[in-house]
């Protein structure tokens, strides 16, 4: 399956309720239109009920502010045996109609109910030869993290 077939897109206007203290767009306001949107190309790819297990990755590239638009596209960038990793991009255009510019990058992981036999994912582009070449590096990093959370959780007092 081509990562292309796997493609999401939302776009979004910013208005007053969707700014922070700064002037800008609140973090988790990015965070939940972005799960949404990359919930999209993790479903594309697994043809069942996907889960979010985690945000592994978001970059704050530049700001985005009132006036501004936004644009995130995502795609299936790499999968395990019940995990799929979606990277999304969020474009920012300048005024709504004015220049575009990068403004966010994330991975994300989704993970299914069942173990699936995927299938084989093709990047075409450079960007996703460039994404989908570094997804065993991002596997493995991820899989020490899970350990160490465990460890943490182990040790965190409920009270």
């Amino acid at each position: 399956m081509k990562c292309q077939e796997t493609l999401a897109i939302t776009e979004h206007r910013i208005i007053n309720g969707d700014l922070n203290e700064h002037g800008t767009v609140y973090g988790g306001r990015l965070l939940e239109l972005l799960d949404g949107t990359t919930s999209i190309s993790a479903a594309h790819f697994a043809h069942q009920l996907t889960v979010t297990a985690a945000v592994d990755q978001f970059n704050f590239i530049a700001p985005l502010k009132l006036h501004d638009s936004f644009k995130i596209t995502s795609y299936v960038s790499g999968a395990g045996k019940r995990s799929i990793e979606v990277f999304a991009k969020i474009i920012g255009n300048q005024d709504t109609f004015g220049k575009k510019f990068l403004a966010a990058t994330a991975f994300l992981t989704f993970v299914t109910p069942q173990l699936v036999a995927f299938p084989t994912l093709i990047p075409v582009s450079q960007e996703e030869q460039t994404v989908c070449n570094a997804y065993q590096q991002r596997h493995q990093l991820r899989q020490q993290q899970l350990l160490a959370n465990k460890e943490l959780t182990a040790s965190i007092v409920l009270n």
